[in-house]
């Protein structure tokens, strides 16, 4: 973040604590609409999660990979046995008598020599490296907790030595990094730790496991985590933050596809009870976008980030009918195949509904609400909302299935608000949509979720929800949704959608831009809000166009105090006020290749002197990527009048953040 945009941000956020205090009454003519406009879907797409946003350094830390996931994986997969010191042994793939049922493969290291029979005075011993994610990052003088699961099997007790170093290529002893000696001395398996602090940076560490006693050990669910996570909750600080300087309102997980198994049917399907016990206790999951889900970001880290960023958590739920896409259906469009669950067996998902409201509301005598505090959180989370179905094709099938589920939870928590689906592509006309908004009429449904991604074009030019029925119950979230590049116009025509969205705030009360992350050379979808590697984020013209949003919510639209001169369809403006923190926003954008005015006129609000000036502009064609980050917003305090003419230059996004 540069430094502009950082003195923003933080005058921002202590505008914001001074006014919480002081609400106000809003001015007349404003429109009230929803202040939780601006959120987050984190869906694991793109390797979101592991190698992501959960800061877990090995990969496959319980050798749970495998060939179904993605042709010549294994459980030895991103593993390499090592012999330094030309010791001897072997290692064996085991299931029998393992951790958990959850929990099912573990290795076996069976250790013959640790030693040439001459008195070798390099590194020896037989084990395990593991070289990460496209290596392991580690910081001079910061702390590591290492830990696995080791079983001493036949022997004695066994020394092992855990190793983080860098390669110094064929023939050589790695250089160390940092280094501890455990005694793995039970028969049964027991949990040992140690920390681990390198004396050098490095991006591309490895680590080493080497046993230096002969017999055979047993080890499972490696783990290296740095100690230094987004609030001490095992999340990359950076990219935590990074979510954290959105101001997002609500976070929808975990999917997505994810959901229901995207095409692989139900025996894939996402549950969310195996994911918030013990790491050693989760169930493993292939991904649906070809790799693996360890579950170490599971539903109970999902929650915790919820209350650590203060937005509300909107968990999706499958409701008994698979992805479309399953057994080949997208090859098969436009009929498409879906998996059904008999009616007969619809009682066991819509009672997994019912217990997640216990987990997350309940307290500690209750069956769900007790293993919440179990693992570290007393307090209810305080669940809200909860989403029903992901973009599944709204046939007979589903139809049934979803009132179903629907009904019965409503008759359980009328207080839960429900979050259904219009299907994949939301626009009028579509036959899922139209059939998602008959059930959705039909049930008087709170909210309906639609999904669409767009060349830029249409949004340029598509006001969608300004001819939307005034009168409907049901309420807009549109959770899904980008321009399919990631140029500046790109954001600039995502930055008119959402000023028509703002106009249309008493209709539309939820958005988030999808997909969040991307991580580098294991990308899955093109374009998303933030790509990263090992070392760093790397933020998008439409990433800083959502924050910017973000900064702005409020809980009234005026929609009178702006005129654009010689305005087309690629001009929009919005004025925002935030009645609980007094801060008033007035939002112009110029998506045009030419220079435009806005008369602005905000005599209905008291205090207007100076504001924070906020501007988003460049190149249309320019984007951030690995090698250049040409786009970001610039920050400066003005001094502003009631009335008074703003300038729109081409190609920008302009914001001004007024305290009244």
């Amino acid at each position: 973040m540069n430094k502009m945009l950082f003195l923003g941000v933080a005058l921002f956020a202590a505008t914001l604590g001074a006014n919480a205090q002081r609400a106000m009454t809003a001015p007349a003519g404003g429109k009230a609409i929803s202040d939780e406009l601006i959120g987050i879907f984190f869906e694991d797409i793109s390797s979101a999660a592991d190698g992501g946003l959960y800061a877990e350094l090995v990969q496959n830390g319980s050798f749970e990979y495998s060939p179904v996931e993605r042709d010549g994986w294994g459980p030895g997969t991103a593993w390499q046995t090592i012999r330094p010191g030309h010791s001897l042994g072997y290692t064996e793939t085991r299931m029998d008598n393992s951790i958990h049922p959850n929990n099912p493969t573990y290795m076996r290291l069976n250790i013959e020599r640790v030693k040439e029979y001459y008195d070798y005075k390099g590194w020896k011993g037989f084990g395990l490296q593991n070289n990460g994610f496209d290596g392991i990052s580690v910081k001079a003088g910061a702390k590591y907790d290492f830990s696995a699961f080791l079983r001493n099997f036949k022997g004695d007790a066994k020394q092992v030595r855990v190793v983080l170093a860098v390669p110094q290529g064929w023939g050589k002893d790695p250089k160390l990094l940092a280094e501890a000696t455990l005694t793995a001395d039970a028969a049964n398996w027991k949990k040992y730790e140690a920390t681990l602090t390198p004396t050098e940076t490095a991006p591309n560490a490895i680590l080493q496991i080497l046993v230096l006693t002969t017999g055979t050990v047993d080890i499972d669910v490696v783990s290296l985590m740095p100690q230094d996570t987004y609030k001490g909750h095992g999340l990359r600080k950076d990219l935590a933050q990074a979510l954290a300087d959105l101001h997002p309102k609500f976070m929808r997980f975990p999917g997505g596809c994810v959901v229901h198994g995207g095409g692989d049917g139900f025996w894939n399907t996402y549950r969310w009870k195996t994911t918030v016990g013990p790491k050693e206790q989760r169930r493993q999951l292939k991904n649906t976008w070809g790799y693996h889900q360890s579950m170490g970001l599971g539903y109970f880290e999902y929650f915790q980030f919820c209350e650590d960023l203060n937005m509300e958590p909107l968990p999706i739920l499958p409701c008994g009918v698979s992805c479309q896409g399953a057994n080949g259906g997208w090859e098969m469009w436009p009929q498409q195949a879906q998996d059904v669950c008999p009616m007969s067996e619809m009682d066991e998902w819509a009672q997994e509904a019912l217990d997640l409201i216990e987990w997350a509301n309940g307290d500690v005598n209750t069956k769900w609400g007790r293993v919440r505090a179990e693992a570290g959180h007393p307090k209810p989370f305080g669940l809200k909302y909860l989403g029903i179905g992901n973009e599944e094709k709204i046939s007979p099938e589903f139809a049934e299935r979803f009132k179903y589920m629907y009904e019965k939870v409503r008759k359980a928590h009328p207080e839960i608000i429900i979050v259904g689906t219009a299907g994949p592509g939301s626009h009028p006309g579509n036959p899922d949509y139209e059939a998602g908004w008959k059930l959705a009429d039909e049930l008087q449904m709170p909210i309906i979720d639609e999904h669409y991604y767009e060349p830029n074009k249409y949004f340029l030019e598509s006001r969608q929800y300004d001819k939307y029925p005034r009168d409907r119950k049901t309420k807009v979230y549109l959770g899904e949704y980008a321009s399919k590049d990631k140029k500046l116009i790109d954001a600039l025509a995502e930055a008119l959608y959402l000023l028509h969205v703002e106009r249309n705030g008493d209709i539309v009360c939820m958005t988030s831009y999808a997909p969040l992350f991307a991580r580098k050379n294991a990308t899955n979808w093109n374009p998303d809000m933030i790509y990263f590697d090992n070392e760093r984020p790397y933020l998008t013209c439409s990433y800083y166009v959502q924050q910017m949003f973000g900064q702005s919510s409020g809980n009234y639209y005026y929609g009178d105090c702006v005129k654009i001169k010689d305005t087309t369809n690629l001009q929009e403006q919005s004025v925002i006020l935030n009645t609980k923190t007094r801060q008033l926003f007035v939002k112009v954008c110029n998506a045009s290749s030419q220079k435009k005015y806005a008369d602005v006129d905000l005599s209905r609000f008291k205090g207007v002197k100076t504001a924070v000036r906020t501007t988003l502009s460049g190149k249309p064609d320019a984007e951030n990527n690995y090698e250049t980050q040409p786009i970001a917003p610039k920050t400066e305090t003005v001094t502003v009048k009631s009335k008074m003419t703003l300038d729109m230059e081409p190609y920008s996004f302009v914001m001004l953040q007024i305290s009244l």
